[in-house]
C-alpha cells in the first residue's frame, strides 16, 4: 500500500509472567517504536497499539508456585512491564491488558461471530486428566518423553530440545506437572478453527501476494507450515483462568490464549479510540489503513497464518500489510533464558546505566537480529557508545555548541556567500530524510541507524576540513558561514534522531532551543526548508549528550552474568541419589590403602581407559581406570591415590585389573582424585580407616 490514510501498528503482547529483557526490546519494541515515531514525524495518522497478555497456563503455574492468585501475578508484572516501556520511550498510543473487561467483551464477541457463522468444528476428544487434581491438564501441565528426539522433559505443546510442536497425548510416559501422577484419558468437548479450510486463501495471499515484500525469514517459515498442510486447531481449553467461552455447553472452558491474545490488538485499539474520540473501526476495517505487526520469530505462525485466518473468517477486517518479524538476540554467545537468568533486564539496566536508555536502544538497533540471530555483547555495547555515539554524534554536537557560544554568545550567525563545499554539504543534509525513510519503510532499521550516524560523520568531516577555530582569527565572515552550516546539520540531527534516540533528540532540541517557533522542524522540513536554524536564533549552553563507558563498568556486567551462570549450574547440578543403606561391618570390609602411580599408558583402541601400575605399599599391581578423557598418562604418574585393594580382580580388554582408585567429581563435572590428606602424613601402604575417610 503506497499511500495509506492511516497506520495501525501492533507490537507483540508481552507475557505477564516476568519482566522485559533486551531480547524483547531488540526483537519487537524498539523497531516498532522507530517505525511509529518516524510515521508521526512525517505527519501520518498512527495508532501504535500493545498491551499485556495475561492469560495462559504459564501464569497459573507461576501463581501456584508462589502461592498467590493468577490475578496477583498479572497485576504485578503488568505494572513492571508498562513502566519499563515508558522508561525506554516506547511511545504506544495505548497499552492495555487482556484481563480488562473491554478485551473480554471483544474476544467473546469475536468468538460468537465465528460460532454463529459456523466457522468452528465442534469435537469431543480424549484429553489427559489428573484424577487427584480433578482437572484436565493443559499442555504445560504435562511433561513426558518427546516421541521425536527422546527428550524426557518435553512439554505437552512443545519439545524445547528439538523444537517439535506436540500434542500432550503424543508424549511418551506423560506425567502431571501438578501432582506427578500418570494422567488418564477423559473425554471433553472443544471447538476448533479449521485452518485447512483457509489454506488456499493463505497460499494466494502470502505465497503469491507477499513473495517479494515480506522478509525471507518470515516468508520461509510460513511457506514451510503451509507446505506441510494445515490442520484444525483448538480455540478452547479446559481451564479456570481465562476468558469464558460464551456459548451454551461450554461451562468450565476458556478461550485458548493464542486465540484471545491477538484480539487484544483490537480491544486495545477500541480502548484508545474511546479515550481520544476516534472511530476504532477505521483502523481495523478500512481498506485505506495499513496494518503492520511487529513480532519475534516465535510468533510468526500466529500472526501470518492463524490470526489472518480468524480475521478472514470474521469477514469485516483488513489483513496485515507486513509482518516484519525479527530473529532472536543472544547474549554473550548463549541463548537468552529467563529461567536461567541469562538476560539483561530493563529495570536492572537502568539501575546500572541511569539516563542511558538511548545507548541501549542504539546498540540494539545497530546490531538488530533482522534476518538472522545476532549476539549482544557488553564489549560491543561499550564500543557502540564510545566509538560512535560519543566520538561521532556527541563530539560533533558538542563542538558546534561550544564554538557557537564562544564566538557568538550562542546566537546563530549570519552566513556570507556559500562555497561549493557548503552547497554540497547542505544538499547532502537535505537528502538524508529520504535516505533514512527508504530504510525505515523497508523495515531495515539497522541500516537506517547507520545512515543517521553518517549524517553526524558528515558534520564532523565538514568541521575538521573547514577548521573554523583557525579561520576565526583571519576570516570572520567565512567562520560565520561555517558555523551557520554546522548548526543546520545539528538541527537536522535533532529531528532525524528522534525515532532512534528519543531522549537524546529531546535533549538536543532543548540545547538548540528548537522546541517551538520557526526553528521547530518536521521530518519533511529537513528536505524542504531552506533554513532550519535561522540567523539570530539563540541556542543554549553546550551539554554532553553521551558519556564514555569505562572498562570497569562493563566488567561489572560480565561478572554479574558469570555469577548468574554459576548459580544456575549449582542449582541445576544433578546429585546422585543415595544408594541402599549398608552396615558399618559392610564398610569395614573395604581395604583402602595409600598408593603411588608409578607408570601409566593408554589402553589400545579404548578412548576412556588408562592402564596404571600402582605401588600400594604391599605390592605393585595393575589397575585399569576409566580416566583417560580427563587425564593424560604423563599427568598422573607420581600422584598419590587412595586404592581399594581388596576388590575382586576383573579383566578389561584382556588386562586384569586388580583394584580400584577412588575418584569424585568437582562442581563443574571434572574428575578429581580422592587424595590422602597430606597433613596426616600418611605413608605409602598405610590403611585408610573408615573414620578417617570422607568421600564427597
Amino acid at each position: 500500500m503506497n499511500h495509506p490514510k492511516r497506520y495501525t501498528i501492533t507490537a507483540a503482547l508481552p507475557y505477564t509472567n516476568g519482566a522485559i529483557h533486551i531480547g524483547h526490546l531488540a526483537g519487537v519494541y524498539v523497531p516498532a517504536d522507530i517505525y511509529a515515531r518516524y510515521l508521526r514525524l512525517t505527519g501520518k495518522d498512527v495508532a501504535f497499539i500493545c498491551g499485556s497478555d495475561e492469560h495462559g497456563v504459564p501464569i497459573t503455574i507461576k501463581a501456584k508456585k508462589e502461592g498467590v492468585s493468577p490475578q496477583d501475578i498479572v497485576d504485578k508484572y503488568h505494572a513492571i512491564i508498562k513502566t519499563s516501556f515508558e522508561d525506554f520511550g516506547i511511545s504506544f498510543d495505548n497499552y492495555s491488558r487482556t484481563s480488562a473487561k473491554i478485551h473480554h467483551d471483544t474476544a467473546q464477541e469475536f468468538f460468537k461471530t465465528l460460532y454463529d457463522k459456523g466457522e468452528f468444528i465442534e469435537e469431543t476428544t480424549e484429553q489427559l486428566y489428573d484424577e487427584e487434581a480433578e482437572q484436565f491438564l493443559a499442555d504445560r501441565f504435562v511433561t513426558g518423553t518427546c516421541p521425536k528426539c527422546g527428550n524426557e522433559e518435553a512439554y505437552g505443546d512443545q519439545c524445547e530440545k528439538c523444537g517439535s510442536s506436540l500434542n500432550a497425548t503424543d508424549l511418551i510416559n506423560p506425567k502431571s506437572a501438578i501432582t506427578g501422577n500418570v494422567p488418564t484419558l477423559k473425554q471433553t468437548k472443544h471447538w476448533f478453527l479449521p485452518l485447512d479450510k483457509h489454506e488456499a486463501f493463505l497460499k494466494e495471499w502470502i505465497l503469491v501476494g507477499h513473495k517479494k515484500d515480506w522478509k525471507p525469514n518470515v516468508y520461509g517459515q510460513v511457506k514451510s507450515w503451509i507446505d506441510d498442510g494445515l490442520r484444525p486447531r483448538a480455540v478452547t481449553r479446559d481451564l479456570d483462568w481465562g476468558i469464558p467461552v460464551p456459548v451454551e455447553g461450554a461451562e468450565g472452558k476458556v478461550l485458548y490464549v493464542w486465540f484471545d491474545a491477538p484480539i487484544g490488538y483490537i480491544s486495545s485499539t477500541k480502548e484508545w479510540a474511546e479515550r481520544v474520540g476516534k472511530d476504532w473501526e477505521l483502523y481495523w476495517k478500512d481498506k485505506d489503513t495499513k496494518l503492520v505487526h511487529f513480532i519475534g520469530k516465535d510468533n510468526i505462525v500466529f500472526h501470518c497464518i492463524i490470526f489472518p485466518a480468524m480475521l478472514k473468517a470474521e469477514g469485516s477486517f483488513i489483513l496485515p500489510d507486513n509482518v516484519p518479524a525479527n530473529e532472536f538476540l543472544n547474549l554473550e554467545g548463549n541463548k537468552l533464558s529467563t529461567s536461567k537468568n541469562w538476560a539483561v533486564w530493563l529495570p536492572e539496566y537502568l539501575e546500572d546505566f541511569p539516563n542511558q536508555q538511548d545507548v541501549l536502544r542504539y546498540a540494539l538497533t545497530a546490531n538488530a537480529p533482522e534476518t538472522k540471530d545476532n549476539d549482544f555483547t557488553w564489549k560491543d555495547f561499550q564500543a557502540r557508545n564510545n566509538n560512535e555515539l560519543v566520538a561521532i554524534f556527541g563530539n560533533f554536537i558538542n563542538r558546534v555548541a561550544v564554538l557557537t557560544d564562544k564566538y557568538y554568545d550562542g546566537i546563530v550567525p549570519e552566513p556570507s556567500e556559500f562555497s561549493a563545499v557548503d552547497e554540497e554539504t547542505l544538499a547532502a543534509v537535505k537528502a538524508y530524510p529520504e535516505v533514512i525513510s527508504s530504510s525505515i519503510e523497508r523495515y531495515r532499521f539497522r541500516e537506517a541507524s547507520h545512515e543517521l550516524l553518517n549524517l553526524a560523520r558528515l558534520g564532523n568531516k565538514y568541521l575538521a576540513d573547514e577548521e573554523p577555530w583557525k579561520l576565526v582569527k583571519t576570516d570572520e565572515a567565512r567562520t560565520k558561514t561555517i558555523m551557520f552550516v554546522s548548526l543546520q546539520i545539528a538541527s537536522a540531527l535533532a529531528t532525524l534522531s528522534e525515532p532512534f534516540l528519543p531522549f537524546t533528540s529531546d535533549k538536543l532540541k532543548a540545547m538548540l532551543n528548537i522546541n517551538s517557533g520557526d526553528a521547530k522542524n518536521s521530518w519533511n522540513d529537513i528536505s524542504s526548508k531552506k533554513v532550519l536554524l535561522p540567523t539570530g536564533h539563540q541556542i543554549g549552553k553546550a551539554e554532553l549528550l553521551f558519556s564514555k563507558i569505562e572498562d570497569d563498568t562493563i566488567q561489572a556486567q560480565l561478572d554479574k552474568l558469570i555469577a548468574s551462570k554459576k548459580a544456575n549450574e549449582a542449582a541445576n547440578r544433578k546429585v546422585e541419589p543415595q544408594k541402599e543403606t549398608i552396615t558399618f561391618e559392610d564398610f569395614s570390609k573395604l581395604d583402602l590403602r595409600v598408593g603411588t602411580i608409578i607408570s601409566a599408558e593408554k589402553m589400545p583402541k579404548a578412548n576412556k581407559l588408562l592402564v596404571l601400575k600402582i605401588d600400594t605399599g604391599i605390592d605393585i599391581r595393575t589397575i585399569v581406570s576409566g580416566i583417560a578423557e580427563s587425564f593424560t598418562p604423563e599427568e598422573v604418574v607420581g600422584k598419590r591415590v587412595t586404592v581399594l585393594v581388596n576388590l575382586a580382580p576383573r579383566t578389561l580388554r584382556g588386562v586384569e585389573s586388580e583394584g580400584m582408585i577412588l575418584m569424585t567429581e568437582s562442581e563443574d563435572g571434572k574428575l578429581v582424585f580422592v587424595n590422602p590428606d597430606t597433613s596426616t602424613a600418611l605413608s605409602k601402604g598405610d590403611a585408610v580407616v573408615p573414620n578417617g575417610l570422607h568421600i564427597s
